[in-house]
């Protein structure tokens, strides 16, 4: 098992060290399981638990989370850890509010001894910051517009364990590709993948960073854009719809009418959508904007919700290869 220190950006990765962490993935959610049922055996849940246990993390959110925060703070105690410090809105209710920069914060709490500390960041860059300034491992749990490597991360594997591949998929990216640092994160990973195609699917207003696109480019990736899902839906394996970040748009013009006409799982979508394809959504959604209605749900196709659940077996692979011993 190959050793991991800090996590901040999907860059990071290569093809080995993903293959490896999606059989851990694996593994962890296979334990999990028989756990839940009654039946892991003690030396399975020693060997689980191997490294990790009595190891403490410090969970520092200055956005609010639910599943990353929560799958974070499960997955250390499902593997013997403690959190030994948790604040969910940290930018209001900590020494931030008082103007404390995240660097002296981050060397302070790295001081209290935790083993690794997982951040969410309100602006981009902030886990690379935390990173030179920590004497421990930072974990990126989302950095503002930036990155969210370990949803990432999630979200290959839930196509692999899906589609039983990766290689030569063609997926929709669609809504917010502007501000979803989870649309930039997951297009990293697929760079290292071959004969990928992405279709980015939003509002002029909300379209994919140019750095993504020269990324892909020099990565020989083929992409498209494009407003109207209704146009590729026909084409592709996957869907990976994302939420209008209201709280991101500040004075912009926006129609959401746009969006709920040409960037949603619509009825029409889903009859165009091939039987093979899957339905994914890093979460949360907002049914009133029409993205993603709860009438999907029952498509046999919607994955989300299992999407969800990769997300703790993921987290817990990748703390046990932060914190056990080489």
């Amino acid at each position: 098992m190959r050793k991991i220190h800090h996590i901040t950006e999907s860059q990071q990765f290569d093809l080995e060290l993903l293959n490896e962490i999606f059989y851990l993935t694996e593994k962890m959610g296979g334990w999990v399981v028989k756990e839940y049922y009654g039946e892991l055996s003690p030396k399975e849940k020693e060997k689980m638990q191997e490294g990790v246990k009595d190891k403490k993390m410090i969970s520092l959110f200055y956005e609010p989370s639910t599943r990353t925060r929560a799958s974070f703070e499960i997955a250390m105690r499902n593997l013997g850890g403690r959190v030994i410090f948790s604040t969910e809105n940290a930018r209001e209710f900590s020494s931030a509010a008082k103007r404390e920069t995240l660097e002296d914060t981050i060397k302070v709490l790295s001081m209290y001894l935790p083993h690794v500390i997982v951040l969410r960041y309100d602006k981009a860059g902030g886990a690379a910051r935390a990173a030179a300034f920590s004497d421990v491992p930072i974990i990126n749990a989302g950095d503002g517009t930036g990155q969210h490597p370990t949803q990432a991360l999630l979200d290959v594997y839930t196509l692999r364990e899906r589609l039983n591949k990766i290689d030569g998929l063609s997926i929709a990216m669609v809504g917010d590709l502007a501000n979803g640092r989870t649309v930039r994160s997951l297009s990293y990973l697929l760079g290292k993948y071959k004969d990928i195609n992405i279709y980015y699917v939003s509002p002029d207003i909300l379209k994919i960073g140019q750095d993504i696109k020269d990324y892909l480019d020099r990565h020989n990736v083929h992409f498209s854009e494009g407003d109207d899902l209704i146009e590729v839906a026909d084409k592709i394996d996957v869907v990976y719809q994302t939420r209008i970040q209201k709280e991101r748009l500040g004075d912009q013009a926006f129609s959401y009418n746009e969006v709920r006409e040409k960037c949603s799982i619509t009825d029409r979508v889903l009859e165009k959508l091939p039987d093979h394809a899957i339905i994914m959504h890093p979460l949360p959604r907002n049914p009133k904007d029409g993205e993603l209605p709860f009438a999907v749900d029952k498509d046999e196709r919607a994955t989300y919700f299992p999407q969800a659940q990769n997300g703790l077996f993921l987290r817990m692979a990748l703390l046990k290869m932060i914190l056990a011993p080489e």
